[in-house]
């Protein structure tokens, strides 16, 4: 299988608190270089202007102003050294060092003294940041992908309790990325089917990781890529079609699921029936009405069916087996057992179970 094309990313942009984890940033020196150039630039433009009216000025030694008595003149003044062995003393050349050769030095010196240290210090600040971010990450979730899927996900996600802190985004897209950064979430801009771009991510100390991207192609690349990174991590992949489902599962996927059909479902029982469609819907939007919830077993649940319980039992996970809730092997719960119940959205008081009648 071919690697999907992407589109280039461009250099992200940083708002406020929020971190990226974008392509390597220049180092110091380099920036600090950069406007070393800079400088040079205003001093040879400032060297040229004397020059080109050396004949208003005067040079105390041999009242003859050369290219280098130019350059000296220019060096010695945007500096503000000022030795007054060159001085203008026309009235154009007077001019000229009020309104040129001044606003020239003010630029001269932010460039050199205040962009500098700005330069320093906020990218070494920054890089500190980064590094420290990211030495401290554990256990944390990735989301691969931050389209409809991808922020649905993490809706859901916040809505049970995730902090933002813990979640890292991926995306090929500096649209997507500002998004992800408007929300308050880390992110690293780049092709997740990249090792090096998910290890920017950390995704070898991941907990969790979720694919939700447009293509099944590339949702099978990076499961392949994270399983190879990370044996350990929960990985839940969408994709478009159901074919592809095995294909994602055998690349290393712990659940796929088929967006294209649970789409269609939904819409199929809809027109079946629109209270049941609504009520289905109202399951899956975390915080709202009704909620599934996964729990473990309690001490008070054990030797019980699913129907004797204090909660709305509608399926029972043993192991990697998961029961519905008439399956003759789960009309008797075991303490290691996981239960999935329907419960109330929380409020004021917390999640509470949905009685029984």
């Amino acid at each position: 299988m071919q690697r999907p094309d992407l589109p280039d990313a461009e250099p992200p942009q940083r708002s406020g608190f929020r971190v990226q984890l974008p392509t390597r940033l220049p180092g110091p020196l380099r920036q600090v270089g950069s406007r070393l150039l800079l400088a040079l630039l205003t001093l040879l433009a400032t060297t040229m202007i004397v020059y080109l009216g050396r004949d208003g000025y005067t040079d105390n030694h041999d009242e003859d102003v050369s290219f280098i008595d130019a350059a000296y003149y220019a060096t010695v003044s945007l500096s503000t050294t000022g030795y007054g062995d060159v001085v203008p003393v026309s009235d154009w050349a007077r001019i000229i060092t009020i309104f040129v050769i001044t606003p020239l030095r003010v630029l001269f010196l932010i460039i050199l003294v205040g962009t500098t240290l700005e330069v320093l210090t906020k990218t070494t600040r920054e890089q500190w940041r980064i590094d420290h971010w990211r030495k401290s990450l554990r256990d944390h979730t990735i989301v691969v992908g931050y389209g409809t899927k991808g922020r649905s996900a993490l809706q859901t996600l916040c809505a049970k309790g995730l902090s933002k802190e813990r979640v890292v985004v991926i995306d090929a897209s500096q649209k997507m990325i500002s998004a992800a950064n408007a929300e308050g979430f880390a992110a690293v801009i780049g092709d997740a089917t990249r090792s090096d771009v998910l290890t920017r991510a950390e995704v070898q100390r991941a907990k969790q990781v979720i694919i939700a991207g447009q293509r099944d192609d590339t949702a099978v690349l990076v499961t392949l890529t994270v399983r190879q990174l990370n044996k350990h991590a929960n990985i839940v992949a969408a994709v478009r079609e159901e074919e592809n489902a095995p294909l994602l599962r055998q690349s290393g996927a712990d659940a796929v699921i088929t967006s294209s059909s649970a789409a269609g479902r939904l819409l199929g029982l809809s027109v079946l029936s629109p209270s049941a469609g609504t009520v289905l819907e109202d399951l899956i939007v975390q915080g709202s009405g009704l909620d599934l919830v996964e729990r473990a077993a309690t001490s008070s649940d054990v030797g019980r069916s699913p129907r004797e319980t204090d909660d709305l039992v509608i399926a029972v996970k043993r192991g990697r087996r998961l029961m519905g809730y008439d399956n003759p092997d789960a009309q008797r719960i075991e303490l290691e057992d996981r239960l999935i119940t329907v419960v109330r959205a929380p409020g004021p008081m917390g999640s509470v179970g949905v009685p029984r009648d």
